[in-house]
């Protein structure tokens, strides 16, 4: 029986790439030096499209395979799927939550602490010599028992809040309604009184329309000038402008960020920041979830073409 078409948006690991191979006829639109030509050739035959959360399937890209049944997304975040030209085709999506998840809310926690007790600065302040010369490293902020908001109780947030009960800390959050299985925390509808009320602000939310620039400046001041925004969701969760704005004028603390507008390029306004962790998109990058959210591509695809119900689907 002929093996399935499907377009492959971007690169994957090796340990996903082989069975890839051998379950499917892969066509790799990241190979293609002219893309429009590449697709018009072969997306009469795609059958399924396999992309990453930041890549995802434009309409254009969608229009271009008319035979098009589902995408598949590697990444918890779908809001780069054009879902309105998938309902339209009747193209199916699915994504790999709950496998990334504690490895995403780890990073968050992780990156409040390296922040907060400055400990990049720390370890340069030891290798330049600077300990030795100067004496002491200039003193940080605790963590323990302050204020955490978390915007956004969903899976993830859930989990970064259950880590930082772990500290003793005095933990609220937002979401669209109060939550059964969170009633120990306190439930603040509004992200400005949230962030009023926080320490450290973890933007937790899926990404969607409802939710683009969510923390914009009024939330960043409410924050203020010892708080401290982190954000392991996607970037059109924030004002990137107003954001910048704050950190230059101290109107925030600081920051602690994995993800960007046009990212890998990110503004270079950031680079010359003091008062911002920058991290490289990498909330999931852990061997054992890489390699769990790239078979659980692969099992999305093998059910749908197996005529079987989708293991997560989105739509």
């Amino acid at each position: 029986m002929q093996r399935p078409h499907i377009l492959q948006v971007g690169p994957y690991p090796a340990w996903d790439e082989e069975p890839l191979n051998e379950a499917f006829t892969v066509h790799r639109y990241f190979a293609a030096d002219d893309k429009q030509a590449f697709l018009a050739g072969i997306g009469s035959q795609v059958r399924a499209i396999a992309t990453r959360g930041e890549l995802g399937a434009n309409r254009a890209m969608i229009e271009a395979c008319p035979s098009l049944e589902v995408v598949s997304v590697y990444g918890v975040g779908f809001d780069a799927v054009d879902l309105a030209a998938c309902r339209e085709r009747g193209v199916r999506v699915t994504n790999t939550p709950d496998v990334l998840t504690n490895d995403v809310a780890d990073l968050g926690i992780a990156m409040m602490l390296c922040q907060s007790r400055g400990m990049i600065g720390a370890e340069r302040w030891v290798r330049d010599g600077s300990w030795a010369a100067k004496g002491l490293y200039p003193l940080k902020r605790r963590v323990w028992g302050r204020r955490a908001g978390v915007l956004g109780l969903g899976r993830i947030g859930y989990e970064v809040a259950k880590r930082l009960a772990g500290f003793g800390m005095d933990i609220a959050y937002s979401d669209v309604a109060p939550k059964d299985f969170a009633p120990d925390w306190e439930f603040v509808a509004d992200p400005v009184a949230l962030a009023r009320r926080s320490d450290f602000l973890f933007v937790t939310l899926a990404a969607s329309a409802a939710t683009r620039h969510i923390v914009n400046k009024d939330v960043l001041a409410a924050l203020g000038e010892d708080g401290m925004l982190i954000n392991i969701s996607r970037a059109s969760n924030i004002d990137e402008d107003a954001l910048l704005d704050a950190l230059e004028t101290k109107v925030l603390g600081s920051a602690a960020l994995d993800v960007f507008e046009g990212e890998p390029k990110l503004n270079p306004r950031f680079l010359a920041l003091d008062n911002v962790l920058l991290q490289p998109h990498h909330a999931s990058g852990t061997i054992e979830t890489r390699k769990a959210m790239g078979k659980l591509v692969r099992d999305n695809l093998a059910a749908h073409f197996a005529g079987q119900p989708l293991l997560t689907p989105v739509l």
